[in-house]
């Protein structure tokens, strides 16, 4: 696993590659994972290129080879969560029925949180079922900042974007 780390907007973020796709996001709280080892490669710098240009609100979409590695119910999960469009909330019900099992709400919680790619799978966009922001990895505020980025950028609130 080759690991490399840029300053954004939201602060430190590391990307790791294995094996020509992208395999984990960590935001600057998390400790480098043991094995990784630091380096640039053409898919983390384009991966760095996509994420600057989200983040300017100029890409709604990435376009990277992604390789989350997770249970095949994560899977489904995640599979889920990125079909969310940008700017577009969901419950944790509605991933759930979705994914095919409407009882599965703290699973899909669960799987959310275990995702190792939040950003690129866009789990900050998957909100309680009263409208409330849930947990994020990332902190409550971090998600709040994501969701106002994309709200911005849709026309949908007139907001300082990042």
């Amino acid at each position: 696993m080759i690991i490399s780390f840029q300053q954004t907007p939201i602060g430190r973020i590391g990307i790791a590659e294995f094996e020509g796709a992208i395999t984990n996001l960590w935001f600057e709280h998390y400790i480098e994972p043991d094995g990784a080892e630091p380096g640039d490669t053409e898919l983390l710098r384009e991966a760095f290129r996509q994420l600057q240009a989200y983040f300017q609100g100029n890409l709604r979409a990435f376009e990277l080879p992604l390789d989350p590695s997770g249970t095949p119910f994560m899977q489904e999960v995640w599979r889920r969560v990125a079909a969310v469009p940008f700017g577009r909330t969901a419950s944790y019900r509605d991933i759930a029925m979705a994914a095919g099992n409407p009882k599965a709400v703290r699973a899909v919680g669960m799987a959310n949180r275990r995702n190792p790619l939040p950003v690129f799978i866009p789990c900050h966009r998957i909100i309680g079922s009263d409208g409330k922001l849930t947990g994020y990895r990332g902190g409550l505020l971090l998600k709040q900042r994501l969701l106002d980025l994309e709200k911005c950028r849709c026309g949908i609130v007139s907001l300082p974007c990042l």
